[in-house]
């Protein structure tokens, strides 16, 4: 089950409205700047991705992540909480608290119940909508002001990964193959360029597999983490995820040299210095490495390029 994240902003815009004004700005903000990112890193970067999914710029949220006197504020169990501008949803009149009835008329399905807050309703939908073909038109039914009605959506084809503000301190980011969870600290420090930095590496850790190749190599996670071999190959795997994520960001229409200059001028803020994670390279050495991979790239490379880097993502760790 994916982690359930209760950030103000995943509110229903009624419900935002009543915040107070010095608070609201970063109640939807964030989510927004996250998708945003996501949309293009995505969707640009789709044909080096094997798992793909319609992407239709718009995140979802459900009724039972949240406690029960808030739910009544939800048109349906399953809501629209924002649309991406210029995305497929937005172009199909889309909104941010439309409910979600149906997917090429299967229904979304309803909450099983109860008062404990839970993610199974959204992420059932979020199913429903990843089973679609990745470039079909989806029909979707949606519910505004008590009436339903049905709207087409053309879709892109994106990567088959989901994106989650993680609530708190957190400086960083994380990535289980599936699902990126990016710290909202990092969104109150740096612009959408260098968070683009952040999210495009731990998309290339989906892209490049590392999850299942770390898992089978036998790696340890927690205590042993730094330790011998599983160190070197934990670092082995950022370093790859640098070196891809700054293609993935050039796919996505990003400068690439953002990636150098972010570790070269933000990087002490992040690796820890002295007390860095020895799971983690040094932000110079990570400056350094995407700095002479980019240096290798063909003058003439097409878009999306697809490094030879990728070729790696079926070979053991070692």
């Amino acid at each position: 089950m994916r982690l359930l994240f209760l950030l103000a902003s995943f509110l229903p815009a009624a419900l935002l409205a009543a915040a107070p004004a010095a608070a609201e700005p970063t109640l939807l903000e964030v989510d927004q700047r996250l998708a945003a990112i996501a949309w293009r890193l995505t969707t640009a970067n789709a044909p080096l991705c094997r798992d793909q999914q319609p992407v239709i710029g718009a995140t979802l949220h459900a009724a039972d992540q949240y406690p029960p006197a808030l739910r009544v504020a939800f048109a349906a169990p399953v809501t629209i909480e924002l649309v991406v501008p210029g995305a497929p949803a937005a172009s199909a009149g889309v909104a941010a608290d439309d409910g979600l009835i149906a997917v090429d008329g299967t229904a979304v399905a309803a909450p099983a119940g109860g008062d404990s807050a839970t993610s199974v309703t959204r992420d059932a939908a979020q199913a429903l909508l990843a089973s679609h073909p990745p470039t079909a038109p989806l029909a979707l039914t949606l519910r505004r002001a008590g009436a339903d009605r049905s709207v087409t959506v053309q879709p892109r084809a994106g990567c088959r990964v989901e994106f989650e503000v993680l609530a708190g301190d957190k400086l960083g980011a994380s990535s289980d193959g599936r699902v990126v969870q990016v710290g909202g600290r990092l969104f109150e420090l740096f612009g959408d360029d260098q968070v683009a930095v952040v999210v495009a590496h731990e998309l290339a850790h989906a892209v490049l597999r590392h999850r299942a190749r770390l898992e089978a190599a036998g790696v340890k996670w927690g205590l042993f983490a730094e330790l011998g071999r599983n160190g070197r190959l934990f670092r082995q795997t950022e370093t790859e995820a640098d070196l891809l994520g700054a293609y993935l960001l050039r796919n996505a229409g990003w400068d690439p040299q953002l990636a150098v200059r972010f570790w070269r001028e933000e990087g002490g803020k992040i690796d820890g210095g002295f007390f860095r994670s020895r799971t983690h390279p040094s932000a110079k050495a990570r400056a350094d490495a995407i700095a002479a991979e980019l240096a290798t790239k063909p003058a003439d490379a097409p878009l999306p390029y697809a490094p030879p880097l990728l070729a790696q993502r079926d070979a053991p760790l070692g």
